[in-house]
């Protein structure tokens, strides 16, 4: 597993072992960091990515421009594996690592005032993502404007809204399914 694009291209990412963590491929991320660029410009921008498993997806919006991103994942061996691939990369000044469920994650991090342009979410592909999207819209951490990419199983098709997310467009790459949401309105997107 390696970084694809952007300053930090080709170095490589440390993945564990075993079931616990289900990287995205690179594959995978090339076709969701096209889609998003083709919709915003990275530079500068606030990444949250949630049960980051390895950080690979907050650490490529990194390495296209985003200014900061946090990592949330609950688990010891993801949240060591994030750690180490942030020294690795040596961005550690940009980044944040918290372990804790997500839903705790969200809550403090909405108290402590926090806004992203960017949220990234991969959860279990046995969770229903349609949760993660009250829980998202509930907490108000995407910007007016912002995006929030879903990666979920194919064999789920989470709403087409909620709240004030509304679905932008969904891919499918095999057993994966990208499901891009925006925040607010279209005039109101973060360009």
């Amino acid at each position: 597993m390696r970084v694809v694009a952007g300053r930090l291209r080709g170095r490589k990412l440390v993945a564990p072992s075993g079931q616990e963590t289900r990287p995205t491929s690179d594959r995978v991320r090339e076709a969701l960091f096209s889609m998003l660029e083709s919709r915003l410009a990275l530079a500068g921008m606030g990444v949250l990515d949630l049960y980051a498993g390895t950080g690979a997806l907050g650490l490529e919006a990194l390495s296209r421009g985003a200014a900061r991103a946090v990592f949330v994942d609950q688990a010891g061996l993801a949240v060591r594996t994030i750690e180490e691939n942030i020294r690795a990369l040596g961005v550690g000044e940009q980044c944040r690592v918290l372990r804790e469920p997500v839903g705790a994650a969200l809550g403090a991090l909405a108290r402590g005032g926090e806004r992203f342009e960017l949220v990234l979410a991969d959860p279990p592909y046995a969770d229903d993502p349609s949760s993660l999207l009250v829980e998202l819209d509930a907490h108000g951490l995407l910007r007016e404007g912002g995006l929030l990419a879903l990666e979920h199983s194919s064999r789920v098709v989470p709403p087409d809204a909620c709240g004030e997310l509304s679905v932008e467009l969904r891919r499918g790459h095999g057993d994966t399914t990208l499901s891009l949401y925006w925040r607010g309105e279209r005039s109101t997107r973060v360009l």
